[in-house]
């Protein structure tokens, strides 16, 4: 005897040691971007891929507020001049023009002005549109801008320069003042807010690379001594950060206090460490298996499927409560095991299909919770059904007290009443008739950044003019010259339809920097020297100009002629690179040009224009991903009802007694109907985690019920079936319970549902599902 409790301990050490070995050498990933969909078609492809690590993700925007307007701009200008030499950022932008690369810039710009400048009126040197040129330019040196009218205009008669910076000034809606941005309207208080905006070298889900960068400003904001001013940071790589550190926070709660909870529960019910020796044993092999299968799988496991594998503590561990809380004292494993391993091998069964819907509706991290859930509970039910029982008998584990009591008979009473379990079931279908709860839309369900937070990033983003990817037309290409050619081509279309009012406001690159071939079209309208000249003399006739007063204007002119064209690498470490290249960039499959309209009003109007046109893609984000809501919520509600029919077919299979299985469907179908009416009740919509979380909680109403619906031994067989299920029931409650407190959506959606399901579920199998002793002597099962 005293031996067989070392066998027990050396089972469970062995368990931890693997356990702990998993646990290291596997990592848990925190970054959102594992929880996204692959993507139905082209277009949500590369959404879906952009949003995981495209340009647009690695801005990082930031408000500084809180101090007078001299110091927010002493403290933005501050904080750019010491982040511009951080190599993790590869610009750092706040309005002012003393960035590295700004002269560089305005040289390459004034050089190829009759290039680059999109007004064809630019560069018309006939000699009627000289002189209206030349009596302009007379007009600005006879005014208070002579000085800038002698630097430039006397080279630049026809305003080529000008022009071309009126198309390269971004879209920002933040004014000016004191040399740096701020916020065109003030807040609800009253107060100045300047804005910076940075863009990190790494993509905004990639959290390894991110987790550094929001401190690094927060340091350069105390380094430039704010006092009473605040800083607020948002943006992709902010949230991505902030979400990854709430959802580790989020796992440590769980771990700890299902851990907690668990342990207080067992020693609570049997009184015993050798019983948790025994329990915990087949939970640290399952979730090790768990681990290990989810990472073969997908390559990662995700630390919200490690969370919610820490909550099936409580469910995966029924199975060596049952097995303990059903044998009696000196009974040996195979008495035990003939009354309750067909239920129990039927329950596992039961909760393996009820996960179903969640393994198989294609969003890969949900797959990885329906995953990790089913091979922990298979796991665990193996490993006590194979393992555990000789173990148990030999260090004599039973309950410390069995058999009836007072009160379990008033409770057995109870059922009595059972026909009056109908009045919650028919409020509740009276709650889905009058008030039925509404499906969401889109995919918000799956991202861990509160609303709030979102709510400011649209709100920083609009003020500094950041790309978004709402709606946009995306055009691949070969090589950068070819996507810019395709953009050009669809020039006149998108004119066409500003005109009519369908779209505003078209960001794109090649409005930047024009395609190779059109800046060759642009050199071959330009008049050789000998014309020119000519055209100047005519003009100048009967104006007080100095005949060399446009000698230099000559002199460009003729080196524009013969100059090689402007491209997108020679623009390379000044300012307007970092405009550039969230509108024109390399993937794997090529180079995509994004063009960004500020706003679209009629999308089937844009998307018909555009569809004679090669390799362009008219998305709108919103309406992608509720599309890809509308399919995969489709394909979960078939694998559900697949796995329904699946486990009823089993059921009538397995149970052949119809009376029996009547109970059984009943007491899952009232949980089935509260449970839906309950969540309308809190007013939120149902997504796709409420349903998978329901078809959870229909196997773990299915475990509940075959065990109660299972013909009894004897009075005391009865009490330690409800002793055990009420074991059970109050570790699966107070572990999904846990949930509810995360900061995570997810976690916390899953948290309320199943908690509740759970419970609903005892009572129900308790009430619908039990029956009175029988002198059967063996499970009918």
């Amino acid at each position: 005897m005293r031996r067989s409790p070392k066998q027990l301990a050396l089972v469970l050490l062995a368990a931890i040691l693997f356990a702990t070995t998993v646990l290291f050498l596997i990592p848990l990933r925190t970054d959102m971007a594992g929880f996204l969909p692959p993507g139905q078609n082209a277009g949500t492809r590369f959404l879906l891929r952009e949003v995981r690590g495209g340009v647009a993700s690695s801005f990082i925007t930031a408000g500084i507020e809180g101090a007078p307007v001299t110091e927010l701009a002493r403290i933005s200008r501050d904080m750019q001049a010491t982040l511009s030499r951080d190599p993790r950022f590869s610009a750092v932008l706040n309005g002012s023009f003393s960035s590295a690369g700004s002269e560089r810039l305005r040289d390459l710009l004034f050089t190829y002005r009759y290039l680059l400048a999109p007004d064809a009126k630019t560069r018309d040197f006939s000699h009627q549109a000289l002189t209206t040129a030349f009596s302009n330019v007379l007009d600005g040196l006879e005014s208070a801008a002579e000085p800038l009218v002698i630097a430039f205009a006397l080279r630049d008669p026809t305003g080529a320069f000008p022009d071309t910076l009126k198309k390269l000034r971004p879209d920002v809606q933040a004014r000016l003042a004191e040399g740096v941005w701020f916020a065109s309207d003030h807040d609800a208080a009253g107060q100045e807010r300047a804005l910076l905006l940075f863009r990190t070298k790494a993509g905004g889900m990639d959290f390894a690379a991110q987790k550094d960068a929001p401190a690094v400003i927060q340091a350069a904001f105390v380094a430039a001594h704010p006092g009473t001013a605040r800083l607020l940071l948002n943006g992709p790589a902010v949230l991505a950060v902030q979400s990854a550190q709430t959802m580790r926070s989020d796992i440590d709660l769980i771990t700890i206090a299902s851990i907690l909870i668990v342990t207080g529960v067992l020693c609570w019910r049997f009184r015993s460490l050798w019983v948790l020796a025994a329990i915990g044993a087949p939970f640290l092999i399952s979730l090790s298996v768990a681990m290990i299968v989810v990472r073969l799988c997908f390559g990662s496991v995700h630390g919200i499927a490690f969370g919610f594998g820490m909550t099936m503590l409580g469910v995966s561990l029924d199975y060596p409560v049952l097995l303990i809380g059903h044998r009696d004292v000196g009974e040996g494993p195979e008495a035990t095991l003939r009354r309750i391993a067909p239920s129990l091998r039927l329950a596992v069964l039961m909760a393996a299909l009820g996960l179903s819907g969640m393994i198989l509706c294609g969003l890969p991290g949900l797959a990885q919770l329906g995953v990790f859930a089913a091979t922990g509970l298979l796991t665990a039910a193996g490993v006590t059904l194979l393992l555990m029982p000789r173990l148990i008998v030999a260090a004599d584990l039973a309950p410390s007290i069995s058999g009836p009591s007072a009160p379990l008979e008033r409770a057995e009473r109870l059922r009595r009443l059972r026909l009056l379990c109908a009045l919650p079931v028919l409020g509740a279908l009276a709650v889905l008739i009058i008030h039925p709860p509404a499906l969401v839309t889109d995919l918000s369900a799956l991202s861990p950044v509160p609303p709030a937070a979102r709510a400011q990033e649209a709100e920083l983003r609009h003020e500094l003019g950041t790309p978004q990817s709402s709606r946009l037309i995306a055009v691949h290409g070969e090589t950068p010259e070819q996507v810019l050619e395709r953009e050009e081509a669809m020039l006149p279309v998108l004119t066409q339809l500003t005109r009519m009012g369908v779209v505003s406001g078209v960001q794109d690159a090649a409005g930047l920097v024009p395609s190779v071939a059109l800046q060759h079209q642009r050199q071959s309208l330009l008049p050789d020297d000998a014309v020119l000249g000519s055209a100047i003399h005519t003009a100048q006739a009967g104006l007080p100009f100095q005949p060399d007063s446009f000698n230099v204007f000559r002199k460009d002119v003729a080196a524009a002629r013969t100059m090689p064209p402007l491209t997108v690498q020679m623009l390379a470490d000044t300012p307007l690179a970092q405009g550039i290249s969230p509108l024109l960039f390399q993937r794997d499959d090529g180079w995509w040009g994004l063009i960004l309209p500020a706003d679209v009003r009629n999308m089937a109007t844009l998307q018909s224009a555009l569809r004679p046109f090669p390799s362009v893609l008219v998305m709108d984000l919103n309406a992608e991903l509720r599309s890809l809501t509308a399919y995969h919520t489709h394909r979960t509600l078939l694998w559900s009802l697949a796995g329904g029919i699946m486990a009823l077919l089993i059921l009538f299979a397995v149970l052949r007694d119809i009376r029996r299985l009547l109970k059984v469907f009943f007491a899952v179908g009232a949980v089935m109907v509260i449970l839906p009416a309950i969540l309308a009740l809190r007013g939120e919509p149902l997504s796709l985690i409420h349903l998978v979380s329901i078809q959870f909680v229909t196997g773990v109403a299915l475990d509940y019920a075959l065990f109660f619906a299972r013909p009894q031994l004897d009075d005391a067989e009865r009490a330690r079936t409800i002793r055990t299920l009420l074991t059970c029931n109050i570790m699966t409650v107070l572990s999904f319970g846990c949930l509810c407190f995360c900061h995570t959506p997810l976690l916390r959606e899953i948290g309320v549902t199943v908690s509740c399901g759970a419970f609903l579920s005892l009572i129900s199998g308790f009430m619908l599902a039990g029956q009175k002793p029988s002198v059967a002597a063996t499970d009918a099962v």
